[in-house]
């Protein structure tokens, strides 16, 4: 029987009820489980509903055992929620090492595994183990073409985000540390790598995206052509780009009459968004849905024929979720989305102007609605892609092999 690490893990969001960043932590904890002892720390705020979901599943806990950690109420009063976010992650980070030392938890290897952000370090290098960071990511900088709908003040935000990312990456003495002791550092995209200066021997890339497997409905039933697009409205996620791209798509093409935009999502750019919706001559092509339960988006993605996804972001959870039910991704060519598509999965859109960028949209949308071979062949490539990179039980795997990798040290 081969030999089973002890492997301590950092979470500091963990809820298997949701998605995103909290899904991803439950689900590559429960992952690694599978194949080595697992010790996971995380927020107290989520010791409820991980104990409520091991109960309800009966899930075996032989290999896993969980500590819940908070920093005392004077250094955490002040944070509500996303004000002082940062800096608290930071200090949880900084005074975790404390509560592992008090504990006297051992282990053979040591992960820090979310938040994704690659701008706050961890401090686990201090107990002198294997250290493994990350999946940690972030988001490039937003050209102002982009921007240029949302007004001067979301220029001025994405850009002291940018300078706060800088001093991170480049002046803080612990990101430097951190970086440096980390035997692997698991990149989100290839970003990462490249703003951090990590060397190609430490750095994987290993997008923390992922979906549970989903049985393949073949027969789905599809409702004319219908274009799902899945995102909050903040200009990171480039919701303006895809409704001004069907627009644009309905203009040049008139006799097209089965067409429709489902945009599920609300933030605070709802208004906006709502607005460029009116300058199309035809409004009922365009369907607005506020946050729904996944087993209701489900329903969303069987009937839709195509996933539109223009974020800048560095990440995309909702774009594995498209694949996961077939559908072609037609995103922009950059770090995130666009290096989780390929060629036999998505249309990929290089960055250039805003107008030139809503017309190819426009053209990749024609393409495939004009194109039922192109369709077939990148629905079946798309599903194909989520099989082999993207599933939870493939993601495990994965993070198995970077475990069995750090014992190479």
């Amino acid at each position: 029987m081969a030999h089973k690490n002890k492997i301590l893990i950092t979470a500091y969001d963990v809820d298997p009820y949701k998605g995103s960043e909290s899904g991803f932590g439950w689900n590559m904890i429960s992952q690694a489980s599978r194949y080595n002892h697992i010790i996971a720390i995380t927020r107290k705020n989520n010791r409820s509903v991980i104990e409520e979901f091991i109960k309800q599943n009966n899930i075996c806990t032989d290999n896993l055992v969980f500590y819940y950690f908070d920093l005392p109420y004077y250094l955490r009063f002040w944070k509500v929620g996303p004000r002082g976010s940062t800096l608290y992650f930071y200090l949880w980070q900084m005074f975790i090492v404390l509560f592992i030392a008090k504990e006297k938890i051992t282990f053979d290897i040591a992960h820090n595994l979310n938040f994704s952000t690659d701008s706050i370090p961890s401090f686990l290098w201090i107990f002198n183990k294997p250290f493994i960071w990350g999946p940690i990511n972030h988001h490039e900088k937003i050209n102002y073409e982009y921007l240029r709908l949302y007004g001067y003040k979301s220029l001025i935000r994405d850009r002291l985000s940018w300078i706060v990312k800088l001093y991170f990456w480049n002046i803080d003495p612990f990101n430097k540390i951190c970086k440096y002791k980390a035997n692997i550092v698991l990149g989100g995209n290839k970003s990462v790598q490249k703003r951090l200066g990590i060397s190609d021997k430490k750095f994987i890339l290993f997008p923390s995206s992922g979906s549970p497997y989903i049985e393949h409905n073949e027969y789905a039933e599809k409702q004319g052509f219908n274009i799902l697009v899945a995102a909050r409205f903040i200009p990171l996620k480039g919701v303006d780009i895809a409704i001004n791209a069907v627009i644009k798509f309905i203009q040049d093409n008139p006799e097209v009459d089965d067409v429709t935009l489902t945009i599920i999502g609300k933030g605070p750019q709802e208004a906006l968004i709502k607005k460029i919706s009116k300058g199309s001559r035809n409004q009922s092509i365009f369907n607005f849905v506020s946050w729904i339960k996944l087993d209701e988006l489900i329903q969303y993605y069987r009937r839709s024929s195509l996933f539109l996804c223009p974020s800048h972001e560095g990440a995309g959870m909702v774009v594995v979720e498209a694949m996961s039910h077939s559908l072609p991704i037609v995103c922009f060519d950059n770090y995130g989305p666009g290096e989780m598509v390929d060629e036999n999965s998505g249309i990929k859109i290089t960055y250039s102007t805003y107008d030139k960028s809503v017309n190819d949209f426009a053209e990749a949308i024609k393409d495939l609605y004009t194109n039922n071979g192109l369709m077939e062949r990148l629905s079946k490539g798309s599903r194909k892609r989520y099989e082999e990179c993207y599933t939870w039980d493939v993601k495990g795997e994965h993070l198995k092999d970077v475990y069995d990798q750090i014992n190479l040290y």
